[in-house]
């Protein structure tokens, strides 16, 4: 008697991901990513449901990655500054195959606008309880905006910032909150 075949539900996150990085968020379909894994439509949806189910699990990885980096550079129950530096040393530390993934992920979801409420509930959460009335708040709040603005040129291929140029920026974000 033959073991029954188990379908690894990482490898197939990995192989999703190559897609989106290399084809674009478009060409992610259930059946692309069977033919992609060598396995059937029936297994990828075993895995996953429906596309959406494979979208949520590509976000909730990279969001676990995210959450990980920033977690250990803000600590416990940071204050809303230090959630922002923190913010801006997680994308800056996010290495570059990470940051596409994420930026071909959010190219995903604006084709389907139902789908933008966590992502826009999780923008107003990192921005709550930042004092803007304080020029340390206001600090905070424009790093914050450049972070996310230097991710999106870059990511989204708006223009070319390469390695380099990257830290550069990213250095300058972080010193405006020293």
């Amino acid at each position: 008697m033959g073991r029954k075949k188990t379908i690894d539900r990482e490898a197939l996150l990995d192989v999703a991901e190559k897609i989106v990085t290399t084809q674009g968020a478009a060409a992610l379909t259930i059946d692309a990513l069977a033919k992609a894994a060598g396995i059937t439509k029936g297994g990828v949806q075993y895995s996953f449901g429906a596309k959406q189910g494979l979208i949520d699990a590509m976000f909730e990885r990279w969001g676990k990655s995210y959450d990980d980096r920033f977690g250990r550079i803000a600590g416990a129950n940071p204050d809303p500054v230090t959630a922002v530096r923190a913010h801006v040393e997680a994308t800056r530390q996010s290495d570059a195959s990470s940051s596409a993934k994420a930026a071909s992920l959010m190219a995903a979801l604006l084709q389907t606008p139902e789908d933008l409420e966590p992502t826009q509930r999780w923008y107003r959460e990192r921005l709550a309880g930042l004092d803007t009335s304080t020029q340390e708040g206001r600090r905070a709040r424009l790093a914050f905006f450049a972070t996310e603005g230097v991710f999106a040129l870059r990511f989204f291929r708006l223009m070319d910032i390469d390695e380099g140029e990257w830290a550069e920026i990213m250095g300058d974000i972080a010193a405006t909150l020293r």
